[in-house]
């Protein structure tokens, strides 16, 4: 089994650029606000929504396993 992902938007940062929707579609969903979140806060492992978190321009995204709360993305330094 893979692991799980917990996945969150900072809708304080967010600036609704749909950069995370582009690169991953059913991983989030815009509101009416042109705000982002996620589609689920807890899903499979997935490499779009991994490069939808690397490409948002102001970083409002993080993804940790979930259970652990181990970063996944951005990484620890």
């Amino acid at each position: 089994m893979g692991d799980r992902w917990h996945v969150e938007v900072d809708r304080s940062v967010c600036i609704g650029s749909a950069q995370c929707v582009h690169h991953a579609p059913g991983g989030f969903r815009l509101d009416t606000g042109r705000q982002s979140r996620p589609a689920e806060a807890d899903a499979d492992a997935n490499e779009r929504v991994l490069a939808a978190a690397e490409s948002c321009p102001v970083e409002a995204i993080t993804i940790t396993l979930a259970g652990s709360g181990e970063p996944v993305f951005p990484p620890e330094d």
